[in-house]
């Protein structure tokens, strides 16, 4: 292959102001602002950068696609998988490898911020809806979040 070759497929550099990401709400005041998606990388890789409000979080879930990594930037968190609880504060990072049952809550008592980095991309795609669906005036309708995920 020549260096021409190479440079044709070579993926290109992406630059990601701050602010510029799909901001998605969510009940309780909570944002999730998808920063790259797997439109942008290839399908390799999601990045977002979340923020939750206290003695908030996810229901207990398990990923199938995909890897999850938590980096947590500001608050306090409270990690649940493989039966155990492990508090993680900033500059603390979580691993979760796809197959695996799990939750977090914000358990301080500011807003919290992390980023979300998931390998390959996809969850990103399950976001809108799933935001869509929690913000029903009636409520969400669990078969719905579960045929989208």
């Amino acid at each position: 292959m020549t260096d021409r070759d190479e440079t044709a497929t070579q993926p290109k550099p992406i630059f990601v102001l701050p602010e510029t990401g799909k901001r998605l709400h969510f009940p309780g005041g909570n944002i999730a602002s998808i920063m790259l998606s797997g439109e942008q990388t290839g399908e390799t890789l999601a990045v977002v950068a979340a923020t939750e409000a206290p003695d908030s979080g996810p229901p207990l879930h398990i990923h199938r696609n995909e890897d999850e990594l938590f980096i947590v930037v500001e608050g306090h968190y409270s990690f649940f998988a493989e039966q155990r609880w492990v508090e993680i504060g900033p500059g603390g990072l979580v691993y979760l490898p796809k197959g695996i049952a799990h939750y977090y809550r914000n358990i301080g008592t500011t807003t919290g911020r992390t980023w979300i980095i998931t390998t390959p991309s996809g969850w990103e795609l399950f976001l809108p809806q799933y935001a869509k669906e929690l913000a029903k005036p009636e409520g969400p309708d669990q078969n719905r979040i579960l045929e989208i995920g």
